[in-house]
Order: C-alpha cells, then sequence, then structure tokens
C-alpha cells in the first residue's frame, strides 16, 4: 500500500469548513457602527467598485481561473462595476474578519459558513437577505437558506453557495477480508456497528471497522437518531433516553475493542488519517474527501465503495453549507447583492461543481444531469449523485451554539463514559449541564 503525504489546498479548506467555529477574538462590536440596510432604491443600483472575500481558494489554479472568470463575466453584464478579489488563507482567517467587523471595514462580500458568521450574524452586522430579497430564498435548497438564520431573530442573512452532504464510505477490501460481502454496505446504525464489529474482530489489532470520531460525530449522529439537541429557548436537551442508550453502544464498543485503542481522544483527522492508511474500514464523509483518497492512498481508494448517508428511519441527512454574506458597513450592498446572486446562480454553480467536489445550493443546479448521471460505474459519480440527492431532506444538523467551547465541555464527558468512568446517563446530565452554563442558557 503507498501512503502519500496529505496535500492541502481546496478540498482541505472544504473539509475545514465544515468544522469551523467563531470566536470574535478578543475583538469586541459594543459601540461598533454595524451600518443600516440600504434602501431599495440603492439595492436595486448594480454599479461601482465592491471587494469579495473567500477562504483559500486561489490556491488550486483551477478555482483561481474560475473564480477570475466569474468576476470578469460579471463586470460584463454589469458596466460600471468592478470587483476586487481577496482570498484569505484559513490560519488566522477567524481572527481577521473579527478585526475587520469591530473596525467597520468588512468586505463587501465575505465568504463564511454558519458557526463561522453567527456570533457577527447576533451583533447586526449582515444585510437581512429576506427584507432585502424576499423571492431569493425560492431558488435554493431550504435547508441551506436556513443555515445562515438566527435562532430568536427575524431574518436570514447568507447567500448559500456550495455545499457537501456526506456518503458512507467502506473498505470493500477490509469487509471481504473480515468475511462480510463487500458489495452489501451498512444501510442503518446498527448494521453499521455490527459489521464493525466483525471487521475489528477480524483485524485483531492491525485494523479497525470504525473510528468514533467524537469531534465530528457525536452530536450531528445524535440528531440523525432523532435526539433533539437543543430547543427553542436555546437550552441544551441531548440527555434523553435515545441518547444514553446510543452513548452506552459507543461505550460497549469502545470497551470491547470495536474502536482503536487511542481513538476517543482523537480528532477527525487522525479518523481520515486511518481510513486513508488502510487501517479504519468505514468512514462517513462528504465525496470530496474521495479526491483526498484518491491522491494520498491510492491502494485504499480503489477499494473504496459508497452508499447512502446513515440516518433513523424518517431522519435528516447532514450537509456542510458555504455561503456570500453582506455586512451593511458595505457603501455598495445593491451591487454587493447582485454579486452574491451572480456567483451562486445555477449556471455558475454547475461550473463550479465541475471543478471542485461540492455541490450546488440552487435547485435547478441540482437537477441537472451532472448529478444525476453515474453510468461510468465510477464511485466518485455514484457518491455525487448520492449526495446530490439527498439535499432536499437535508440540514445543517449540528447547532451553532455547537462552538469549541461547548464541543470540548460535551466531549470531555462523553470520552469519560466511553472508558467506563461514568454512566452514560450521567455523562449526558453533566454535560448538558456545562454546555447550557457556556451558553449562559437556564432551565
Amino acid at each position: 500500500m503507498t501512503f502519500k503525504p496529505r496535500k492541502r489546498g481546496f478540498l482541505g479548506a472544504i473539509a475545514l469548513a465544515s468544522g469551523l467555529t467563531f470566536a470574535l477574538a478578543g475583538c469586541s462590536l459594543e459601540g461598533v457602527d454595524t451600518g443600516s440596510a440600504a434602501s431599495d432604491d440603492e439595492l436595486a443600483k448594480v454599479e461601482g467598485e465592491i471587494s469579495f472575500a473567500t477562504l483559500e481558494l486561489s490556491s488550486n489554479p483551477d478555482l483561481k481561473k474560475y473564480i477570475e472568470d466569474s468576476i470578469a463575466a460579471f463586470e460584463e453584464e454589469y458596466p460600471g462595476t468592478e470587483v476586487e478579489w481577496i482570498d484569505v488563507p484559513f490560519a488566522g482567517a477567524q481572527e481577521k474578519f473579527a478585526a475587520d467587523a469591530a473596525a467597520g471595514n468588512l468586505p463587501d462580500v465575505v465568504n463564511m459558513n454558519p458557526n463561522f458568521a453567527q456570533p457577527l450574524e447576533r451583533e447586526g452586522v449582515f444585510l437581512d437577505l429576506d427584507e432585502a430579497a424576499p423571492d431569493l430564498a425560492d431558488l435554493y435548497v431550504p435547508g441551506a437558506w436556513d443555515g445562515f438564520k438566527v435562532p430568536g431573530v427575524e431574518g436570514s442573512f447568507g447567500v448559500p453557495w456550495y455545499l457537501t452532504s456526506e456518503v458512507t464510505m467502506y473498505n470493500a477490501g477490509l469487509y471481504e477480508q473480515s468475511g462480510l460481502d463487500p458489495e452489501q454496505a451498512p444501510e442503518t446504525f446498527d448494521e453499521l456497528y455490527e459489521n464493525a464489529a466483525t471487521v475489528s474482530a477480524a483485524g485483531a489489532g492491525a485494523f479497525y471497522g470504525l473510528h468514533p470520531a467524537l469531534e465530528n460525530r457525536f452530536m450531528t449522529d445524535l440528531a440523525k437518531i432523532g435526539v433533539p439537541l437543543i430547543d427553542e429557548d436555546l437550552v441544551w436537551t441531548f440527555n434523553t433516553p435515545d441518547a444514553v442508550a446510543h452513548v452506552e453502544q459507543l461505550a460497549q464498543m469502545y470497551q470491547s475493542g470495536v474502536f482503536p485503542a487511542d481513538s476517543v481522544t482523537q480528532t477527525l483527522n487522525d479518523a481520515k488519517e486511518g481510513y486513508m492508511a488502510g487501517t479504519i474500514a468505514a468512514f462517513p464523509s462528504g465525496p470530496n474527501f474521495l479526491n483526498g483518497i484518491e491522491q494520498n492512498s491510492p491502494d485504499v481508494f480503489a477499494k473504496t465503495k459508497v452508499a447512502p448517508q446513515i440516518i433513523a428511519d424518517g431522519g435528516t441527512y447532514n450537509m456542510s453549507v458555504m455561503g456570500l454574506l453582506i455586512p451593511k458597513t458595505s457603501e455598495n450592498q445593491g451591487t454587493a447583492l447582485a454579486f452574491a446572486e451572480f456567483i451562486t446562480n445555477a449556471e455558475n454553480q454547475l461550473a463550479l461543481a465541475k471543478i471542485a467536489p461540492v455541490l450546488p445550493s440552487v435547485t435547478d443546479a441540482i437537477d441537472d444531469e451532472f448529478f444525476q448521471d453515474d453510468s461510468d460505474g465510477t464511485e466518485l459519480s455514484k457518491a455525487r449523485k448520492l449526495s446530490a440527492n439527498q439535499l432536499p431532506n437535508a440540514a445543517n444538523l449540528t447547532p451553532v451554539q455547537y462552538d469549541d467551547q461547548v464541543k470540548n465541555a460535551v466531549l470531555a464527558k462523553i470520552q469519560l463514559a466511553l472508558t467506563g468512568e461514568l454512566s452514560a446517563q450521567d455523562a449526558l446530565d453533566q454535560a448538558v449541564d456545562a454546555a447550557n452554563e457556556i451558553t449562559g442558557a437556564t432551565k
């Protein structure tokens, strides 16, 4: 088997996008003028200069050309406009945008995900698109549009751009080696866990059926099995009987050796590395991860098969969302809004999806043959079709309040449950209490 160092760039950026959280990084918006929404007449004016900030796209030559060509096309369609593109590295992006917001000089169009954006949305930084463009929402996947809403606040503050929705990837070679049917993918959580136990027993420490990836999956898996995570008053509520049963099952698997011994405290990247190294047999991830496997571990890629995302009956699929937001400090909100609509229209999103392994947020683009044709028989096209077809019933399942501070407090308790130092019920009760204390929620 050949395992190469992981390549960085847009693929890494997409992977990071789903896990970004935002901190004001010491910058306070108290006393800062966050601007005001433009009038209808001002929003109708498409002229003048704007700035457009993206997150680490220019390192990929094809994407760089795509952005440059899209800007040129916009400027041609709207004579008298000019777009300055600013590509921000992921390292330091949170601090940069926080400082820009505190200084009142955010770019006119900013690329963020819901977790990244919401603290600023809550402070009233961005244009309410439900009010500024009331018909716009109808063009986009509902779950993606709703991703830029703030609980308890009227309006929606971002135009969805590119999306990912995970599929189940599994190493058919390890399945076959373990006596499982390599063509029979798990369809339920029970089947996933039963297969994982079989593979780990066959691996005898050389390989394992599954990695818990608590950092990335714990909260979304609770949502997928129907556990209510947070209520309308923003009180955390995930210590339910179903959640207790789920944690008890995870603890049983860890203590019986289904998961690697050091996996309880490992990160998402550790889980990814394990799959690419051929030591983990199944890994739920966005189709974009397939490109990373192909680049970094072609032997494992050759054995990888894909299946639909696993959810409970009647449940909702999870997806990650990236969008474009317009700060109210922009002096040219009409041009900024027109550009956000232009860059996310069906034609431009389809062109982007043919360059990068992402999905469009506009429903018209999802219906294109490109996302529905898997006749070439490749796992890449199959994953693209599966993922696209999940979008109408998909949402960003992890509450944006589940930031790094809350996540760390919750997982510290869940880790103790998996190692047997706390009961599942006690761990969840303590996790809920810790989360509510951090977010200031009261029962």
